[in-house]
């Protein structure tokens, strides 16, 4: 399973790269936000400052919602960097723009996908991607992970290349079973990732260890 993380800060971009384990990278208007990022030039630009830290996919999101501008914006973004995913909305015009840039052989992820339907007809559209949102499922009480085996039972089904790309992923069991159900990838904040090294016997026997190393006398 790829390793993405959610985020348009540098500094823990560049730390997740750092692990050597990081495959790519999703963004929002809101993350952007969140980091002071203001303006058209300024978000261009950080696009392809985030692409030069990277090897992988990075996910750059449209912020139109009708299919002539989603299909102008969505080629500015994909002109910035060979790298770059063009982010669509699960909506009829995004679908359709899905399919325009698909034929066109610019990469796509639907995203803000909470359904199996929404998620075939994603893939039928020919999506590199879709993101079904895992948290924002469970926040309203409903299993995020049980449509990550339904899509996974329905694109294995029919053969579907596109990938799985669970999103809102809250911590690192939503890691752990997103690989158990075979999602292509999963994207989530830093602590997703690192909190996978995390394990209270771990670390007790490091200090073990450690302890005992000492009358080695090196």
């Amino acid at each position: 399973m790829k390793l993405f993380i959610d985020t348009a800060n540098l500094k823990e971009i560049k730390e997740a790269q750092a692990l050597g384990v990081l495959d790519g990278v999703t963004t929002n208007p809101s993350l952007m936000a969140k980091e002071g990022i203001n303006g058209k030039d300024n978000i261009l630009k950080h696009y392809v400052d985030i692409c030069d830290m990277v090897d992988g996919d990075v996910s750059a999101e449209v912020i139109s919602t009708s299919f002539d501008e989603m299909i102008k914006e969505g080629e500015e973004l994909a002109a910035l960097h060979p790298q770059i995913v063009v982010k669509l909305p699960m909506i009829g015009d995004g679908i359709k723009a899905c399919k325009y840039f698909s034929d066109n052989g610019i990469k796509t992820n639907v995203t803000l996908v909470f359904s199996a339907g929404q998620a075939l007809l994603a893939a039928k559209a020919g999506a590199t991607y879709v993101s079904p949102f895992l948290g924002r499922l469970d926040d309203i009480a409903t299993d995020g992970l049980h449509l990550i085996s339904e899509m996974r039972l329905i694109y294995d089904n029919y053969g579907f290349k596109t990938q799985i790309l669970s999103a809102s992923v809250r911590h690192t069991m939503h890691v752990v079973n997103c690989a158990k159900l075979g999602s292509d990838v999963m994207t989530g904040p830093l602590s997703s990732i690192v909190g996978l090294l995390k394990h209270p016997l771990t670390d007790s026997g490091l200090a073990k260890f450690l302890e005992d190393a000492k009358s080695f006398n090196l």
